[in-house]
């Protein structure tokens, strides 16, 4: 009686035939059936490498096609983005003649044979892509594993330049477990050939476009479309502080002038509220566009308490004292001159009293002794009024100095701002032109 032991020993061997350093595959008929069953006692082999020799190293080339750029998650730093993975390797179990078997290559089930565990180490999420329950067994033992991958992977970005900001993401393939002897990993395709595929077959980029592939550790370069954000984060704010720099032209010592500046700050306050959403999130640099903004809101606020001190020192400016010295110095010899805005004091010097011509009508001696007495009477009044224009003249000195001040500070805002904004203009062109 036959041993069942070496009942199946013997089919074993009747299917699979040691040749050199494989196995030779040998099929009854040249069909897939006939295959399928040639290939049966292979399965019994997947949870081994499939290597004649331990020492021998496993090659795995590997190849990718970016098919889609989901999003960014400045936040989380995170980037989102859909996969085909393509694997290559050989295993040595398996060897058949094309021409006996009918075919040079035939799909099974992944389950049956053995699977490098391949990760991407920046992974920080699962991987909900379709699964692909199949892989294809090539007649030399090549065997190919191609699935996509939804990959949400790890990325230090820097959003200093947002919305013209340029993100570089790695990925790196490796084995979770095995060791560098016995699986090593290599680039089927050069990066000019994935870059340029993967922007063929392209579907999904959002408000992301793809620049380069480099395969020095398979660096992702992605580039922000900013047409979106200059529409409708910019060019508003632009406009709203050139209106502010029109506000100068309006009287500062009325009310409509502040009142006009207040309503401004109101509705450039609502619009970045509104716009909150578009602005990226992170705790890593500040946003330059950030800082532009903060810069556009404190000038504003910056124009409207010039405003208010303006309006106080017209209108008020008869009642306070004189002018320090070191103030006309500073604000009259250094930024009047800075502003084309010199000080030129009016004459504050009162004409004397205008002497009195002697009446033609007034003739004879009899008039002579009455003139006299009028005169001296006049010369006390004289010099009372004389005492008082003195001091009238110098109180309006010291308010025309005041009010000099604040013209000579509300035209120094109004150049602040005209830097401001060319400054602000030029920056974003050149930025915009650096990232294209």
């Amino acid at each position: 009686m036959t041993s069942p032991v070496l009942t199946a020993r013997q089919t074993c061997w009747t299917c699979i035939l040691v040749g050199g350093n494989d196995f030779t595959v040998n099929c009854s008929e040249p069909t897939q059936t006939s295959l399928l069953d040639a290939l049966t006692p292979v399965f019994n082999l997947s949870t081994i490498r499939p290597v004649m020799n331990m020492s021998t190293c496993t090659n795995i080339s590997t190849s990718f096609t970016l098919y889609g750029i989901l999003g960014v998650d400045e936040k989380a730093q995170l980037l989102n983005t859909y996969l085909w993975i393509n694997y290559w390797w050989v295993n040595e179990f398996i060897s058949w003649d094309p021409d006996q078997c009918g075919t040079d290559k035939i799909a099974l089930p992944r389950d049956k044979f053995w699977m490098p565990d391949i990760v991407i180490n920046e992974f920080m999420d699962e991987n909900t892509a379709p699964y692909v329950p199949y892989i294809y067994i090539h007649s030399d033992g090549t065997v190919r594993d191609a699935q996509p991958a939804k990959v949400v992977s790890s990325c230090n970005l820097d959003i200093y330049n947002f919305p013209f900001d340029v993100q570089n993401c790695t990925l790196t393939f490796n084995s979770y477990l095995h060791y560098a002897s016995d699986i090593q990993l290599f680039l089927a395709k050069g990066a000019e050939d994935i870059t340029e595929h993967s922007k063929h077959v392209m579907t999904t980029m959002g408000e992301w476009e793809l620049l380069d592939i480099t395969t020095n550790k398979i660096r992702i370069s992605v580039r922000r479309r900013s047409t979106l954000y200059v529409v409708n984060l910019l060019i508003p704010s632009c406009f709203l502080i050139t209106v502010d720099l029109f506000s100068f032209l309006l009287p500062p010592h009325t009310v409509d002038r502040s009142s006009f500046k207040m309503t401004l700050i109101l509705g450039y306050t609502v619009f970045l509220l509104i716009m909150n959403d578009l602005l990226p999130i992170t705790g890593n640099k500040i946003p330059l566009i950030n800082v532009f903004f903060s810069l556009c809101l404190a000038l504003m606020v910056a124009s409207l308490l010039e405003t208010i001190i303006i309006t106080n020192l017209l209108c008020g400016s008869a009642k306070v004292s004189s002018l320090p010295h070191w103030i006309q110095v500073f604000i009259f010899q250094i930024l009047g001159r800075l502003v084309c805005l010199p000080y030129k004091p009016k004459s504050s010097g009162a004409k004397p009293a205008a002497e009195g011509k002697t009446p033609e009508q007034i003739q004879g001696p009899e008039m002579e002794e009455k003139a006299v007495q009028e005169l001296k009477s006049l010369s006390k009044d004289l010099q009372a009024l004389r005492l008082h224009v003195e001091q009238h003249f110098g109180g309006s000195q010291s308010s025309e100095e005041w009010m000099q001040v604040g013209f000579i500070i509300d035209r120094l805002l109004f150049c602040l701002y005209i830097f401001f904004i060319t400054v602000s203009v030029i920056t974003i062109i050149i930025m915009w032109y650096n990232s294209y």
